[in-house]
C-alpha cells in the first residue's frame, strides 16, 4: 500500500510540472542574487559614450502596455523600422533587460534591433522601477525570481501581444538575469517562440527540463564569469547535444559576466561586437 501511495503521488508531482522549469527554492534564489551582486560588486550602469548607438536605419518606438498581472499594467518598450508600421510580416523580438532593469541602455538595444528589421518588444520584470546601485537591484531581481508564475506570465503574455501585432517569427533574447529567463521561456512555451538568444544567463542542466526546448538556442557567455561558471555552461551544452537540440554555444576568452554592456565597467568592445553579429546572423536564419 505504502509503495502504491508513493507511486501515485510522484505521478501526480510529475503530471503537476509539466514542461515548465522547475520554481527555484529561497535558497537557490538567494544563492542566484548573490552570484550576480558579487559579479557586479564593482559595476553600475553610466550612461557613456559607447551606448550612443544609432539604428540602422530609422526606427519609431514607443512605450506600450502589452499585458498585466494582478491588476497591474505590464509596460515594455518597443521599436520597430520606421518604414514596416502596419506591415504585420516582419519578425518579432521579446527582450528582456539585465538585473538593472529596462534602463537607457535597454531601450537603446531594443531600437538597435528594431534598426535590423524587427518589431523589437522589451519587457518590463520590475514594475517600472529601475536600478541605479547594486542594493536595489538585487532587491528588485530577487523579487522577480521568487514570483516565477508571474515571470511566465509576463513573457507569455509579451507573445501573445508580438503575435496580435504580426504573423511574424517571434524569438526571445535577454542579458544576465534575461538571458536566465530566456531560457526558463524556451523550456516553458517553445510553442510561442521560434528561436532564443541567451547573454550570460544561469544555465539550466537537467536533462528531463531541458528536453521541452523545441526552438534554435544561441548562448554567449565568458570564460572569466565567476557567476555563471564556464564549466556549467560546458555541460549546458554538452547536454544540449546529447538531446540532439540545435543549440549554438560561444564562449569568450578572457571575458567576463556582462561584458556586452557598454553601460558597465566589464565592457570588452570587441567580444561584445562579434557576439552582437553572431545573434544577428542566428536571428535572420530562424526568425525570417
Amino acid at each position: 500500500m505504502k509503495q502504491l501511495f508513493m507511486l501515485l503521488f510522484t505521478s501526480l508531482l510529475l503530471f503537476s510540472c509539466g514542461n515548465e522549469p522547475n520554481q527555484q527554492t529561497e535558497e537557490e534564489t538567494s544563492d542566484y542574487t548573490s552570484d550576480m551582486a558579487r559579479e557586479h560588486h564593482d559595476d553600475s550602469p553610466v550612461a557613456n559614450e559607447a551606448t550612443e548607438y544609432e539604428p540602422r536605419t530609422d526606427v519609431v518606438s514607443s512605450t506600450v502596455q502589452y499585458g498585466e498581472i494582478d491588476g497591474r499594467a505590464l509596460n515594455g518598450f518597443m521599436a520597430e523600422p520606421a518604414d514596416s508600421e502596419g506591415d504585420d510580416s516582419i519578425p518579432s523580438v521579446i527582450l528582456i533587460h539585465e538585473w538593472w532593469g529596462l534602463n537607457d541602455n535597454i531601450q537603446t538595444m531594443t531600437r538597435r534591433l528594431a534598426g535590423e528589421g524587427y518589431r523589437v518588444l522589451a519587457v518590463d520584470f520590475y514594475g517600472d522601477e529601475v536600478a541605479q546601485d547594486m542594493e536595489n537591484a538585487q532587491r528588485l531581481m530577487r523579487a522577480a525570481m521568487e514570483n516565477f508564475d508571474a515571470g511566465l506570465s509576463n513573457l507569455d503574455q509579451a507573445a501573445d501581444f508580438l503575435s496580435a501585432h504580426s504573423s511574424g517569427s517571434v524569438g526571445i533574447m535577454g542579458w544576465c538575469f534575461g538571458g536566465a529567463w530566456t531560457l526558463n521561456a524556451a523550456i516553458a512555451m517553445s510553442d510561442k517562440l521560434d528561436a532564443g538568444v541567451i547573454y550570460y544567463g544561469r544555465v539550466n542542466t537537467n536533462p528531463e527540463e531541458l528536453a521541452a526546448i523545441d526552438i534554435p538556442l544561441l548562448g554567449i557567455f565568458g570564460e572569466d564569469d565567476g557567476g555563471i561558471p564556464v564549466e556549467g555552461v560546458r555541460e549546458f551544452e554538452s547536454i544540449l547535444n546529447d538531446l540532439g537540440k540545435n543549440a549554438e554555444i560561444h564562449i569568450y576568452e578572457g571575458a567576463d559576466h556582462a561584458f556586452a554592456n557598454p553601460s558597465g565597467n566589464r565592457y570588452q568592445p570587441e567580444a561584445a561586437a562579434d557576439a552582437w553579429e553572431k545573434t544577428l546572423e542566428f536571428l535572420n536564419a530562424n526568425l525570417r
